[in-house]
């Protein structure tokens, strides 16, 4: 090999180097990624953004639907959640089902953000109750202490059942439909190789679910409602020759919002209206705080908030609800004669023979000491 061969050679393998580096320090940078080297030796890992709260838009709704089942000291209801099932059988060779096969876990984490304001009944996977249930039975479970049965002291937990809570509803259903191309357009030009695209997309999806009565298996009600989505795609290529060179360059961009998260969203306002109905309350005053945004605090976060008087932040109401409380709902305080006496009243709900507090009662025992130090305090039971 000449002198000029290895140095053409040398100098593109430096080439090959640089643009190698160029384009890892440069993959670093996009989408907020970090390097780290976790131990010696070891090749670094790729570091993202930290976990956060799962946060819909229906945050704000969740929080003040929590809070008008508070305020209306209804005993709370047991609810259980049957299979949200995925009933539209699209499935893509690349991706799998299209759709999430999760929807009933996400309807319990939705009556999760009602803030204890309802029980949540496990009916989805009870293999290790049952399995816990026939391991009492048999005498081989226990709690590391001794037992009092009979007059007899022995190492296993005795069981006279009745220590599963009946639940009152539940709520089955599922995911129905996913319509793909409702609307599409865009524009694409191209002369001499150089061109330039623009187009948009919708497609929707429908969740249908229902309540049912634990007890006489009716339908108490329905409800099936549908979520539009739409994505973009810009682009512009190039493939041709400059002098000697020939160049294919195409840089663009696409986007969707995220069908899984649309499809949360959903469920959520779905098990606001289907609590609703069984509840005797009106859902639409909280169902309008919904956003076109995802709401950055979490509805416990706002139902806090709104336990302590704040507008939660980020949660815009309707401008008749900024001045006066939806229907249906009444303050806090309303009825306390606390205005003009110098003291502030505060309501704090209990089951009888329960020795837990819900979670919306936690909230008042925060808002009761923050007052406390202000002055006197009526605290009714």
């Amino acid at each position: 090999m000449s002198l000029i061969s290895k140095r053409r050679l040398a100098l593109a393998i430096c080439q090959s180097a640089l643009l190698a580096a160029s384009l890892s320090a440069c993959s670093q940078r996009l989408g907020g990624l970090q390097s780290q080297t976790v131990a010696p030796g070891e090749v670094p890992v790729q570091i993202g953004t930290p976990v956060r709260n799962n946060v819909t838009p229906m945050e704000a709704s969740l929080a003040c639907f929590a809070r008008g089942l508070f305020m209306s000291k209804q005993k709370p209801l047991v609810i259980g959640v049957g299979e949200i099932k995925d009933f539209t059988g699209r499935y893509s060779v690349n991706e799998g089902n299209v759709v999430t096969q999760g929807g009933a876990l996400m309807l319990y984490s939705a009556l999760g953000k009602l803030g204890g304001t309802v029980r949540i009944a496990e009916r989805f996977d009870a293999s290790i109750g049952e399995r816990e249930l026939a391991y009492m039975d048999r005498r081989q479970l226990g709690n590391g202490e001794a037992q009092d049965v009979n007059g007899q002291r022995v190492p296993w937990l005795p069981y006279f059942g009745g220590t599963i809570q009946v639940s009152d509803y539940y709520i089955t259903g599922g995911i129905t439909e996913v319509n793909y191309n409702i609307s599409s357009g865009g524009t694409e030009v191209g002369i001499d190789s150089i061109g330039a695209k623009r187009r948009t997309y919708t497609q929707s999806v429908a969740i249908d679910l229902r309540i049912v009565d634990t007890k006489t298996l009716l339908v108490v009600d329905t409800v099936s409602l549908s979520k539009q989505f739409t994505g973009y795609e810009i682009g512009a290529n190039t493939f041709r020759f400059f002098g000697l060179s020939l160049f294919d360059v195409n840089i663009g961009e696409k986007a969707q919002e995220p069908l899984q998260l649309g499809i949360r969203a959903a469920i959520e306002e779905a098990s606001i209206r289907l609590v609703a109905r069984v509840t005797g309350l009106n859902p639409d005053p909280c169902i309008s705080l919904r956003t076109r945004q995802i709401q950055r605090e979490t509805s416990e976060q706002i139902f806090a908030s709104m336990t302590r008087g704040k507008r939660p932040a980020g949660a815009k109401a309707p401008a008749t609800e900024a001045r006066t409380a939806p229907p249906g709902f009444s303050s806090l305080n309303a009825g306390q004669g606390q205005e003009g006496s110098g003291k502030e009243a505060v309501e704090v709900s209990f089951e009888v023979a329960d020795g837990n507090l819900a979670g919306a009662t936690q909230a008042v025992l925060d808002r009761i000491a923050i007052a406390a130090r202000r002055g006197p305090v009526n605290v009714v039971l």
